[in-house]
């Protein structure tokens, strides 16, 4: 694999990590309180 190859696959791994932990953490800290608060998720046990 040459440097161009490497570079390029690291842009592309970063883009996809990017994605995921803005899809996480738009889950958790957006849309999860959101549904605990109108009791569609019952976090009582």
């Amino acid at each position: 694999m040459n440097k161009d190859k490497l570079i390029a696959y690291f842009k592309k791994l970063g883009w996809a990590g990017f994605f995921f932990f803005l899809i996480k953490g738009l889950t958790l800290y957006v849309i999860l309180p959101f549904l605990i608060a109108k009791g569609v998720i019952d976090c009582k046990g």
